[in-house]
């Protein structure tokens, strides 16, 4: 995943077309002088539309266009022809997609299947011709409806990664080198905090050829939950996973106090988050003897399971992989 590429939340002002006057007419042929009315309704202005695409992973398509404009629709005709709908704008964006209103910063709908459609911004009503006016007492109404304004509202569209295993952990923690070592991702690595700058996703091989996906989120710190560091840019990316992978190095000087740290963080940002099957990978494993990793182990407390990893040995992954498939599927 190109981080240039990768983009998560644009700003659109959407302005959707207005609905088209209904006509006032009363019949006419060679054979009737004055008929009864048959003026035609209006079509409706054009909605914005958001449209699911599974094959998407980006809002960058987005990015540069700052304002979508639907059609209005078309008058009303005589001989009760109604007329024409605008054109629909639909804009196709990943799944996991959240629309937001820009004024109220309240969530709208959110995007999560293939092919599913939802109206951002609604087109303006068609007018009523007068054919809809005629009465008992009213014969001939020359009175007709104006369409409907259309609408422009500024609009925030927000993505939410959608990947079966979410990593959790501190800058340099290993994240991406997991992701490299079990996937065919390419993440960039490097021993200096915030190498990850976007998220980036892996597709995990597994027994009997089946998989799942992996996603490695930007390193969370302490008070990230307040904006800290990249803060809430990324920590809304965790609440698409299934399960919470957390990751901690050997060479932490407090493995329990860095998990619950973690922990806490994801709790003051969303306690919903807190209920999702999770487990602890210790990673970086390599740089110790086993002898130290069976003296450490009775001296972890936390309220889940764990497993000591390496990226780079391979040492403890397969067990990993079964861990989660399990954690998934329970």
């Amino acid at each position: 995943m190109a981080g240039d590429n990768f983009v998560d939340y644009v700003k659109i002002c959407c302005r959707s077309g207005a609905g088209g006057a209904g006509m006032s007419h009363l019949h006419r042929d060679k054979n009737t002088i004055k008929g009864g009315p048959d003026g035609g309704d209006g079509g409706r202005g054009g909605h914005i539309i958001l449209r699911g695409n599974a094959q998407m992973w980006t809002l960058l398509p987005l990015k540069y266009r700052k304002h979508v404009i639907a059609a209005p629709g078309q008058n009303g005709a005589s001989s009760l022809r109604t007329g024409a709908n605008g054109e629909d704008i639909i804009l196709e964006v990943p799944l996991g997609t959240v629309a937001k209103d820009f004024e109220t910063g309240e969530t709208e709908f959110e995007i999560t299947e293939d092919g599913e459609t939802r109206i951002l911004v609604s087109g303006g009503r068609g007018g009523l011709g007068n054919a809809n006016f005629k009465s008992a007492t009213r014969q001939t109404p020359e009175y007709a409806q104006p369409g409907g304004p259309g609408k422009e509202e500024w609009k925030i569209l927000e993505l939410k990664i959608l990947a079966d295993v979410g990593l959790v952990g501190f800058p340099n923690a290993g994240k991406s080198s997991l992701l490299a070592s079990i996937t065919a991702a390419k993440p960039e690595i490097a021993n200096y905090p915030f190498t990850t700058l976007v998220p980036n996703l892996g597709i995990v091989k597994y027994r009997d050829n089946r998989s799942f996906i992996m996603a490695d989120i930007p390193g969370i710190i302490e008070k990230a939950h307040l904006g800290k560091g990249l803060g809430l840019r990324f920590l809304r990316h965790i609440e698409r996973n299934a399960v919470l992978l957390f990751m901690v190095p050997i060479d932490s000087n407090d493995i329990s106090k860095d998990y619950h740290i973690l922990l806490n963080e994801l709790k003051m940002y969303n306690p919903d988050l807190v209920d999702k099957p999770r487990i602890l990978a210790i990673t970086k494993c390599d740089l110790v003897e086993q002898e130290y990793l069976d003296l450490i182990e009775p001296e972890i407390e936390i309220d889940v399971s764990f497993i000591f990893i390496s990226s780079v040995s391979g040492y403890g992954l397969l067990q990993l992989k079964d861990t989660l498939w399990s954690l998934m599927n329970e």
